[in-house]
């Protein structure tokens, strides 16, 4: 029997931790598998040994942030039939992003002893909002599980199966009780999709929206929930919406809002 040619893969990283490449190494058993179909030809995390493209996929992690990133990632679009994005970073700035909403000079001016020396852009942005994504796998860091599942539907040349409900779904599945509802903790979990196998509300903790905003989230309506009932701040509200997919809509504009604060009054008169 002819044996099917290796996928050539490449696994990029811009500005990143680096979590989510160590999402894909954690995948050990199944890589061994997977091996069969793909090669490993661009990886640095895990080999210095270099395939040349151009490449049949490449896993891009890590957002835009200087203008060589901007450059390089024109090139590593060029060199790939088939791109995706895996991350908060990639997806839209990551935690980076913070600097979007402030004066990056300032920092700069304060954090670096010759600020002269350091070359950046004004913001982080996603993957996206430079060159064209085939496909965006969200989360900080991203499921191993879902990683798998974006790669082997690439190989059979079908579209991946990731659930696009939110984190409520995956509460009550687990069986965990509603936070919001009985003990009054603000939680991203309504307007955030799922991935994360809903932990941090099974400890007690509100949803921190690792995973972004889920398709057509209603972040105004839950705003004005944690306004009523939560008696969260304008700075409170800035704060939960402001974390690792800062920069994403519709998480950007509700927690920049200049109105923000009056949501929850307009309802109550």
């Amino acid at each position: 029997m002819r044996r099917r040619a290796q996928k050539k893969l490449a696994v990029w990283k811009f500005a990143s931790c680096d979590g989510c490449q160590l999402s894909l190494l954690d995948c050990e058993d199944e890589l061994l598998t997977l091996a069969r179909r793909i090669k490993f030809a661009n990886f640095m995390e895990a080999s210095s040994a270099v395939v040349r493209g151009p490449y049949d996929l490449s896993i891009v992690e890590g957002s835009i942030t200087t203008p060589s990133d901007a450059e390089r990632i024109l090139d590593v679009r060029r060199r790939s039939k088939f791109l995706v994005t895996i991350g908060a970073c990639a997806t839209s700035g990551g935690i980076q992003a913070l600097r979007n909403f402030a004066d990056v000079k300032e920092f700069i001016s304060i954090v670096y002893a010759r600020p002269e020396y350091i070359e950046t852009l004004t913001k982080s942005t996603g993957i996206a909002d430079h060159v064209h994504v085939d496909y965006e796998l969200r989360g900080c860091p991203v499921n191993k599980h879902q990683l798998l599942e974006v790669i082997v539907a690439f190989l059979v040349g079908r579209r991946p199966n990731i659930p696009a409900e939110s984190v409520c779904v995956q509460c009550k599945e687990r069986g965990t009780t509603c936070i919001s509802v009985a003990q009054g903790v603000p939680c991203m979990g309504p307007v955030t999709q799922s991935g994360c196998g809903a932990i941090c509300p099974a400890y007690g903790r509100g949803c921190y929206g690792c995973f972004g905003p889920k398709e057509k989230a209603n972040v105004d309506a839950l705003v004005a929930d944690w306004r009523l009932h939560k008696s969260v701040s304008e700075d409170q509200t800035r704060r939960l919406l402001h974390t690792f997919n800062a920069w994403a809509e519709p998480f950007r504009s509700a927690g920049s809002s200049p109105g923000v604060e009056h949501i929850g009054k307009d309802l109550r008169d």
